[in-house]
């Protein structure tokens, strides 16, 4: 069988394959890198979700608490991106665009109901070598009680809670992901603290 023939039955090369290729892809820019997306070049696009997913991945499991939830909403944000790139125009970053979207799917996604069960920190960040089984307990409990806190608050004021206080973002940054001034930011924020401690009541 000749390579020609053999190329034309495997079918054309995957996007990430492609995009391996070509590796002049990922040293583009962030401007240049859209450009490519909007051009249609092959490749550019998957580019785009090897940089950002973790960061989206991460806000979707604040929303959400599960990882199972958390895959399945990323990859709905990224879905979507990938419809409305045609339309970005680069006012803000490509990053806080994606948060955007990420928040927005999210919201509607997650209901008051909605509550976590799995904790991304307890599970890979820290170290509970030195702890007692009964105090890993209490931690995880506590951990699971403040994510339906979470989940209860109204929309701007979670959303402003997580990205604030699990992102470590900007009251400016936020005011551009979820499209309001500095002020409401830092209100919401301020009314979500004090409404996440009304719901923990005794929580220590």
């Amino acid at each position: 069988m000749t390579a020609s023939r053999r190329d034309a039955r495997a079918g054309p090369p995957s996007p990430a394959a492609a995009a391996a290729a070509d590796g002049s892809l990922a040293g583009l820019d962030e401007a240049a890198l859209v450009a490519a997306c909007q051009a249609g070049r092959t490749g550019a696009f998957d580019v785009v979700v090897e940089r950002h997913r973790r960061a989206i991945y991460l806000l979707c499991y604040r929303f959400v608490g599960n990882h199972e939830d958390a895959s399945d909403l990323s990859q709905g944000v990224f879905r979507r991106a990938y419809r409305g790139l045609c339309t970005f125009r680069g006012r803000s970053s490509l990053g806080t665009w994606l948060h955007r979207i990420g928040v927005n799917v999210c919201l509607t996604r997650v209901s008051a109901k909605t509550l976590p069960s799995e904790s991304i920190d307890e599970q890979q960040h820290v170290d509970t070598r030195s702890e007692s089984p009964s105090e890993l307990v209490l931690k995880a409990e506590r951990a699971v009680r403040v994510r339906a806190a979470i989940a209860q608050l109204p929309r701007k004021q979670r959303a402003t809670l997580i990205l604030r206080t699990y992102h470590e973002m900007s009251h400016q940054e936020i005011a551009d992901i979820l499209g309001s001034s500095v002020g409401a930011v830092k209100a919401n924020f301020f009314h979500a603290l004090g409404n996440l401690k009304k719901l923990l009541g005794d929580e220590k």
